[in-house]
């Protein structure tokens, strides 16, 4: 069975062994780039490919449901990924404060969380004002419209190279920028995000 969109339009529903080629197609599709990021922004190659796993096998149960354009399951696949990612760290901060005595854990009041967050905004917002304005924009597209970077670079009118390039010097950057104020770029990635 091929990844196009007339295969949602088949009445005729397909049998296991399509299914299992989808899956088998998929898989060699995406499983190493979905594995990527979840190890970038988890720094464990364990739970990167948990992540992997889960988003196939929640893929895998709804994938009567999910619309069989390529690019619908891809979203499908990365977001899924990426709520993974989101769940993986919130459960690294619970179990942070699940190794200290508990009259040693002190909450913090929303008012505080939400301080901190707008905090937060604040000094992305900075930094990436501080980013010459084409990189800005590359890294706008890419982090905050969701686009890749052949969908930058064809938009842009410049190579997908080009789009990397300036993503890595974005990301570099960052880091050096979000260190100096002693804050994890990734951290501050996923909260404004989430």
């Amino acid at each position: 069975m091929k990844l196009t969109k007339n295969a949602s339009e088949n009445p005729i529903s397909p049998s296991a062994e399509d299914d299992r080629h989808l899956f088998k197609l998929l898989f060699k599709q995406h499983a190493s780039g979905i594995y990527r990021m979840a190890n970038n922004l988890l720094r464990s190659r364990v739970e990167a490919q948990e992540v992997v796993q889960e988003c196939f096998l929640k893929y895998w149960e709804k994938r009567h449901t999910i619309s069989a354009d390529p690019a619908t399951i891809r979203g499908y696949l990365y977001t899924s990924a990426y709520h993974a990612v989101l769940l993986q760290v919130r459960r690294q901060r619970r179990w942070v404060y699940q190794d200290y005595p508990e009259d040693l854990i002190v909450e913090q009041e929303p008012q505080t969380i939400a301080l901190e967050h707008q905090e937060l905004t604040v000094l992305y917002t900075h930094a990436l004002a501080q980013l010459p304005t084409k990189r800005r924009l590359v890294f706008a597209m890419s982090r905050q419209q969701g686009l890749s970077n052949a969908m930058i670079a064809q938009e842009l009118n410049i190579s997908v190279k080009m789009v990397e390039a300036q993503i890595t010097q974005a990301l570099k950057f960052l880091r050096t920028y979000f260190r100096a104020h002693g804050i994890v770029l990734t951290l501050v990635l996923l909260l404004l995000e989430g």
